[in-house]
C-alpha cells in the first residue's frame, strides 16, 4: 500500500503592481508550508503583474487557514490581492 497523499489542488491567484520578489516570496511562503508549486502562469498587463499557481497543499505542515493568513501578511505587505482556492470551487467560479 502506497503511502503517498492524494494531491489536494489549491488554485492561488496573485494581482498587483509589478516589483522584484513577488515571486521569490510566494515561493518561500508555499515552501515553509511544505506545499508544492505544481504550474505557474504569470504576466505583466501594463504595470499590472498577474499570476496563478497550481498547488498541492496535500503534505502541508499547516492547516489551509494558516496558509492563507501567510499568504495575506504577504499580500499586505506586498501591496498585493493574493487568493487561495481549492481547484474544484476555483474552476467553478470561472465556468462560463
Amino acid at each position: 500500500m502506497s503511502s503517498q497523499a492524494k494531491p489536494q489542488i489549491c488554485i492561488a491567484t496573485v494581482i498587483g503592481k509589478d516589483r522584484v520578489g513577488i515571486i521569490a516570496r510566494l515561493a518561500v511562503t508555499f515552501a515553509k508550508s511544505n506545499v508544492n508549486i505544481l504550474d505557474v502562469d504569470q504576466r505583466v498587463m501594463e504595470d499590472t503583474f498577474v499570476m496563478t499557481m497550481a498547488v498541492d497543499i496535500s503534505k502541508a505542515n499547516v492547516p489551509i487557514s494558516t496558509l492563507k493568513r501567510r499568504l495575506d501578511r504577504v499580500a499586505r505587505s506586498m501591496g498585493l490581492q493574493i487568493t487561495l482556492h481549492d481547484e474544484r470551487i476555483f474552476e467553478a467560479m470561472h465556468r462560463i
